[in-house]
């Protein structure tokens, strides 16, 4: 069976908004089955260039629900908490 997954690639900016807005992420991602699979550090980089810190892999059952949890109120009012946070970049991949 596919999934969809969201990769998040993180800098921290502040570390106490960073708190907030992780605290409030699960619950905008119940309604559309979605699982977190991986909170981490980046440990080391083995080939080319990685300039974030942190990393999050999030497994959605497809590519719909990934577009409906990003494109959801609950997620939208997240965002500018998440942009005061840090610097990110979402991406998606089908797999």
């Amino acid at each position: 069976m596919s999934h969809a997954y969201v990769i998040g690639h993180i800098t921290v900016k502040d570390a106490e908004k960073w708190d907030q807005y992780r605290s409030q992420v699960p619950a905008t991602l119940e309604p559309w089955g979605a699982e977190l699979v991986l909170r981490g550090k980046l440990a080391s980089v083995l080939a080319g260039d990685h300039s974030h810190t942190d990393t999050v892999v999030i497994r959605f059952p497809d590519m719909e629900a990934v577009s409906n949890w990003y494109a959801s109120p609950a997620y939208q009012a997240l965002i500018p908490l998440r942009e005061k946070a840090a610097e990110i970049v979402l991406l998606a991949y089908e797999g």
